[in-house]
């Protein structure tokens, strides 16, 4: 009989993009230094004193590319971030008015910021459920979003858990090959429970005759187990644009999204997440509504277990009022800050990694945790793979001792990456966010705190997402927000950046 115990299985081989160009200038900075010096050189011909300041103006323009933060970001991003947030504090951006007495048309409570210019339809699947689809006209853009109950990772074989993590990359890596799809994001919303489904249970099954002491311990159960017990949501978004070329009206393209729903959400079965189902339109207004003002949440859940639904519109589905600060974003009931991932766990991690970070966080009013995938297609997967597979020979052969072997180590895991490529694999890019909602700025900061603990022991590395914590929270709703699509800087220049 054999006594070796099966090592557990551990994942990874995530790996930040490489910039191109010379160190940490970027594309654009190098292209810049090599066309100042030709220029320089040519200046130099005629007065050897301005082919100097030129030469000087050059480094004082270029040093900001060369300075960057830990998560890659250089100088003039930075003062961009700064001027942007000054500009919206100037025209009052940061600050948001609606109802019948503010200026908003109509008098509708509609969402701020990126949410305003949303527009909710809702189509019905193949299976005859409803389900919503926002749609952005600016973009030309429609979302739909999936709820799932993942099944608990209590009890179950490590066997088990690998073939959900395989089935979930499958489901990933099919991303890549969807038709017209922008990005997705998986949202865990968690919060304590109040009690208010555990009430309409039970108080209603109370027998008038029923003993005393019976009735009575009835009603302490639904008075105390909320107090112990919280509420865990999962939210799959998929964002789809249109082509501008492609004149199609909005019905054919909502039957064609009903036709894809059973197909996606069979993946999600299989890779643990337990019922799936389309969120309808009144539903994800619901979200909306109680991430804006988490103190009705207790009524919309009672509202929908009376009536079976709370009849909650899109354009009511806002904040009354709402206040963004440098490192917090009020609405209503609530204050929020989010947090934004700067660095990927660094090694191999076990299936778990993300256990404290999803889990309910005691104190919090709400935490979601989302995140972002952008689907690259096999083509453009192809020459990445192969271009950072150059790129990481190279630094393996030019360098020595403790970079010579961190540079092994990459290219190691670059040839693994090129291998899966090549064999099948989707190539994805990922991010995730944080945002957790306190009942005030005191405890907002102790909550602070614990989110630092927790990304410690998710070996995250975080940073607050000042300046845009109205933007950060709503790409954590399950609205189909992605950042990627919605910067003032196209995304192929950032990255040349």
């Amino acid at each position: 009989m054999s006594t070796e115990a099966a090592a557990p299985p551990t994942y990874g081989n995530w790996r930040r993009p490489r910039r191109p160009g010379l160190g940490p200038l970027g594309m654009v900075g190098t292209f810049a230094v090599f066309g100042g010096l030709v220029l320089a050189l040519l200046v130099s011909l005629a007065s050897l004193v301005a082919a100097v300041v030129m030469l000087v103006l050059m480094v004082f323009l270029l040093t900001p590319l060369v300075l960057r933060t830990q998560d890659g970001r250089n100088l003039y991003q930075i003062i961009a971030l700064r001027v942007g947030w000054f500009r919206r504090r100037a025209k009052g951006a940061h600050t948001y008015i609606s109802g019948p007495l503010s200026q908003r048309p109509e008098g509708h409570f509609r969402p701020p910021g990126l949410l305003s210019r949303l527009t909710m339809h809702e189509g019905r699947d193949a299976y005859d459920r409803s389900f919503g689809v926002l749609h952005n006209p600016d973009r030309n853009q429609y979302t739909i979003v999936l709820g799932c109950e993942p099944d608990g990772g209590s009890l179950v074989d490590s066997d088990q858990v690998d073939v959900w993590v395989a089935a979930w990359g499958q489901w990933l890596a099919r991303l890549s090959h969807e038709p017209q799809l922008r990005g997705a994001s998986l949202i865990v919303e968690t919060a304590p429970d109040p009690g208010t489904r555990l009430a309409n249970e039970v108080l209603p099954r109370i027998r008038a005759d029923a003993p005393a002491a019976a009735k009575a311990v009835m009603r302490e159960v639904v008075e105390r187990y909320p107090s112990a017990s919280s509420e865990m949501h999962t939210y799959i978004t998929l964002t789809y644009a249109v082509p501008p070329m492609q004149k199609r009206s909005q019905s054919d393209i909502i039957t064609e999204l009903a036709i894809r729903i059973p197909g996606l959400l069979s993946g999600l079965v299989g890779a643990g997440g337990g019922t799936a189902y389309p969120l309808s339109a009144e539903r994800i207004a619901e979200v909306v509504r109680v991430a804006y003002d988490p103190a009705v949440a207790g009524e919309v859940l009672n509202l929908r277990g009376q009536h079976g639904g709370s009849g909650l519109e899109w354009e009511d589905a806002g904040p009354v009022t709402t206040y963004e600060s440098v490192s917090a974003y009020q609405h209503d009931s609530g204050v929020s800050r989010t947090w934004l991932l700067t660095l990927a766990p660094r090694g191999t991690v076990m299936s778990n990694v993300l256990r404290g970070l999803l889990q309910p966080a005691p104190g919090t009013r709400r935490k979601r945790v989302a995140l972002l995938y952008r689907p690259i297609d096999p083509a453009t997967s192809a020459r990445i793979v192969e271009a950072d597979r150059r790129a990481a020979q190279f630094m393996a052969t030019s360098g020595k001792g403790m970079v010579q072997a961190r540079a092994a180590s990459e290219m190691k895991a670059a040839e693994q990456t090129a291998a899966e490529e090549a064999a099948g694999a989707g190539l994805i890019e990922f991010s995730l966010m944080v945002t957790v909602t306190m009942d005030s700025q005191s405890q907002l900061d102790d909550a602070a705190v614990s989110i630092r603990n927790l990304q410690a022991a998710a070996r995250l590395s975080l940073r607050p997402a000042d300046r845009v914590q109205a933007a950060a929270f709503t790409c954590t709703l399950p609205v189909g927000v992605l950042p990627w699509e919605n910067t003032f800087v196209p995304q192929s220049l950032q990255e040349a950046l």
